[in-house]
């Protein structure tokens, strides 16, 4: 086959050695040194999509997304077929963090993927309906993993309250990778990917508040919940939705606990009879009144909502302790 005209061949040995020492460089951080040889490599073999698409790879790594967008389309004109390609999923990933709309509709287009009002739509692309899925935050930090909705394949919108670690907050929507590290099943037998944040997209203006709580029952617990979505903000009992897990073990297939029942979980790394971010775990017997809550609000609305709270039933609710933590 001749391309542009040249003939297809195989790699040559230098362009493999080159490649193959970048990558190890990569995986040590060095991406300066790894770009030098991966540039190598495509002045060694141009004519190869590979070489753009490692070095497509490179800069997404890097976060250069001017060069990332360059060399992945650079890539994807030397490809073979039509659909399908990886090439094209990082083009749009590229495209998506500078807002190059018009270009992300055809990368997802051409990758195979149906985008409402196709290529020659305005703006960015909505409406894809991916539904849910988990993203890692900081995934090469204190990683954290939490819910949220996909906007589009690029991006995902924070659903849950992260923990103040994270940096991240309730709202934000984040840029991740196209390939899956791990999954979160539930018990109806529904299972979600788990992406890896590359870096955030767009920020929250709602500030992450810690407080404690004490709730007689569950009810009350979820009352709070519920009139904080009414309010259109958040609030979540951090002392059940939080659990430690090894990297191993966050990396590969889990059930989505949320910490009600009795607890075998081999894989909870958490320290047992410490509610909130220690431990997620009781006796299984036994509801802890003491609960340890997230809460995504404004300063100006916070309060009332937790005096509402206990308003509603002052008997079995009181609150104390409130911190703007992130």
């Amino acid at each position: 086959m001749r391309i542009f005209g040249k003939g297809r061949h195989r790699p040559s040995a230098s362009w493999r050695q080159a490649t193959d020492r970048a990558f190890t460089l990569i995986g040590d951080g060095r991406y300066e040194d790894a770009g030098a040889l991966l540039t190598r490599a495509a002045d060694l073999e141009p004519w190869l999509s590979e070489s753009w698409f490692n070095l497509a790879l490179l800069h997404k790594f890097r976060h250069d997304w001017e060069q990332a967008r360059t060399a992945g389309l650079r890539a994807v004109a030397l490809l073979e077929k039509e659909t399908g390609a990886p090439d094209w999923w990082n083009v749009g990933i590229a495209a998506t963090a500078l807002q190059d709309w018009p270009l992300a509709r055809r990368a997802w287009q051409a990758y195979g993927l149906k985008v409402p009002g196709g290529v020659a739509a305005a703006g960015e692309p909505a409406g894809m309906e991916l539904g849910s899925a988990a993203v890692r935050l900081s995934p090469e930090g204190e990683a954290e993993v939490v819910w949220g909705r996909r906007l589009d394949p690029a991006r995902i919108e924070v659903l849950s309250i992260p923990l103040p670690s994270s940096g991240r907050r309730w709202g934000e929507v984040v840029l991740h990778d196209g390939v899956p590290h791990g999954e979160r099943t539930t018990a109806a037998g529904h299972s979600y990917p788990v992406f890896d944040e590359i870096e955030l997209w767009a920020p929250s203006p709602v500030p992450t508040w810690v407080v404690l709580l004490e709730a007689a029952t569950e009810a009350d617990r979820d009352a709070l919940e519920q009139l904080a979505a009414d309010a259109g903000f958040a609030a979540e009992d951090w002392s059940s939705s939080v659990r430690l897990l090894c990297r191993t073990c966050s990396e590969s297939r889990m059930p989505s606990d949320e910490g009600d029942g009795v607890h075998l979980d081999p894989h909870d790394h958490s320290e047992p009879g410490h509610p909130g971010p220690l431990g997620h775990r009781t006796d299984g017997q036994l509801w802890v009144p003491e609960r340890e809550c997230g809460v995504a609000a404004p300063a100006a609305l916070v309060r009332g909502l937790l005096d509402g709270w206990v308003a509603d039933s002052p008997d079995s609710r009181d609150w104390r302790d409130l911190e703007e933590v992130c």
